[in-house]
């Protein structure tokens, strides 16, 4: 039960959203046990984002949020996927993202909890 919410500062195009959708849904992988099957995505694009107090940049915050756990060098390794993917898509720089991880210890969906 992963969810990928990324928030960008530059425009995300409906085709843009396809590829990074993609990309992400086979780098979610890197989380053993999770899967593009049960991955939901978010996008928000044209956001006001500062950081280190600048706003002249490309810059994006992406929350990771799944049911249970994973191992630090997984999160280390899916970062890393996700900064090359918003580089290589989006034009934006991995040192000007945000990568935050969030465990849920429940997780609902289709009436029930899992």
């Amino acid at each position: 039960m992963p969810y990928i919410g990324t928030h960008t500062t530059v425009k995300i195009t409906p085709e843009k959203e396809v590829i990074l959708k993609e990309k992400l849904g086979k780098a979610i992988e890197a989380i053993p046990g999770k899967t593009e099957a049960w991955l939901m995505c978010g996008f928000e694009d044209n956001c006001r984002l500062w950081f280190k107090g600048d706003a002249s940049a490309p810059s994006a915050f992406v929350e990771v949020k799944l049911l249970g756990t994973a191992s630090p060098e997984y999160y280390e390794k899916l970062t890393a996927i996700i900064c090359r993917i918003l580089a290589d898509e989006l034009d934006i720089p991995a040192e000007r993202t945000y990568v935050k991880y969030e465990e849920c210890k429940y997780w609902g969906w289709n009436n029930i909890n899992f």
